[in-house]
């Protein structure tokens, strides 16, 4: 991604924009924060997880440090640990694996659907003896057909974390991604939907010894209250200027959502007749989707991509290779015909609270000039 946006006359992100846009309220947080010496587990940060508990729908919300760090904290509170199987989607960021591997229990990696969302027969027929849970990524902003999933975790009793960084606000069944699971986990990195100065996440639960447990597990395993050490465990607080930020976004996020669909319906029109070229699969009856990233698959992807690039177009590929292709992670070889084929057709492009309806026309008659 480009460090500097105004490179490019369609930018992927433009954090320099968003901030202007929000530059009255979000300074206002900072410094209300900063001059009352509120740096470390103070009023913002209760204030952003009674709000962000809110608009999901659950009990509790625990501001960690990072989506990797409310994943990792999560398999703890789980109890999941070595001689644990848990089965996640073979097409997602290494961070969904890598919490399951630092919690000492073994990914097992299923195939997914034309949506890219993990394929719910795959994860019946991975069910082992050994398997403690399952972790569905709803990615791009799409949840996973969590009616599937959750009856094949209730018919082998086994956890559900929810990996819903890319999943803020999208539904399924009229249920918000990360009410669904034990546990939803969250990122707040820059360039996600709701995002902040640096990077952040957030463990949602209706369960209140998994909010004890992932409360502690953050702050060193110390519960803040009786000073009493419980686990040896992370630094993995959000900071509270971080959450004065993402308290202040929160309140913009649902126009934000509004934007991102009408921007993506303007995607969906003036892309879906071109051949070599498939757009995202409509949300229909059970979903709601929120398009954290547009990403349309095609033939001549990297071609494509650099044909956008000559025209001052940015774009983003998640992901170039299968995670298991990168030698020194040590997974082996799950043979995912389907995520083989996305990791060579996916492209996304230009979507966030800053594109404009001139911005998607520059997009869509560049890519339909592609030849």
């Amino acid at each position: 991604m480009s460090a500097i946006s105004t490179a490019y006359r369609v930018p992927f992100v433009d954090a320099r924009e968003h901030y202007r846009r929000l530059k009255p309220e979000v300074d206002h947080a900072l410094l209300d924060t900063l001059a009352n010496g509120d740096l470390v587990a103070r009023r913002q940060l209760s204030d952003f997880e009674r709000h962000l508990a809110e608009y999901v729908g659950v009990k509790y919300v625990v501001g960690v440090s990072s989506g990797y760090h409310a994943l990792h904290l999560s398999m703890l509170a789980a109890g999941i640990g070595p001689g644990d199987e848990v089965i996640t989607s073979g097409h997602t960021f290494v961070a969904t694996v890598s919490a399951i591997v630092h919690a000492g229990a073994t990914p097992v990696l299923v195939d997914v659907g034309d949506d890219g969302n993990m394929d719910a027969a795959a994860v019946a027929a991975a069910v082992t003896s050994r398997t403690k849970a399952i972790v569905p990524v709803h990615l791009n902003g799409r949840v996973c057909d969590m009616a599937q999933i959750g009856a094949v975790a209730s018919r082998h009793g086994l956890a559900i974390i929810e990996d819903a960084a890319q999943g803020l606000g999208a539904t399924f069944d009229g249920r918000m991604a990360g009410s669904f699971g034990t546990t939803g986990c969250f990122s707040f990195y820059p360039f996600k939907a709701l995002g902040c100065f640096g990077d952040g996440g957030a463990v949602t639960t209706n369960d209140p010894d998994v909010a004890r447990a992932v409360t502690r597990l953050r702050y060193n395993g110390e519960d803040r209250e009786t000073g009493e050490y419980h686990y040896h465990g992370y630094t993995a607080l959000l900071d509270n200027i971080q959450a004065a930020v993402l308290d202040v976004k929160l309140r913009h996020f649902p126009s934000w959502v509004h934007h991102r669909r009408a921007m993506a319906a303007m995607y969906h029109a003036g892309l879906a007749d071109i051949a070599g070229i498939r757009v995202p699969v409509a949300d229909g009856d059970h979903r709601f989707d929120t398009f954290q990233n547009y990403v349309i698959r095609a033939d001549r992807r990297d071609e494509l991509r650099a044909h956008l690039r000559g025209l001052g177009i940015e774009t983003l590929v998640h992901w170039a290779k299968p995670m298991w292709r990168h030698d020194a992670l040590q997974l082996p070889d799950p043979r995912l015909p389907r995520v083989e084929r996305l990791c060579g057709e996916v492209l996304s492009l230009p979507l966030n609270a800053e594109v404009t309806p001139d911005h998607v026309a520059i997009v869509i008659d560049a890519v339909r000039s592609f030849r």
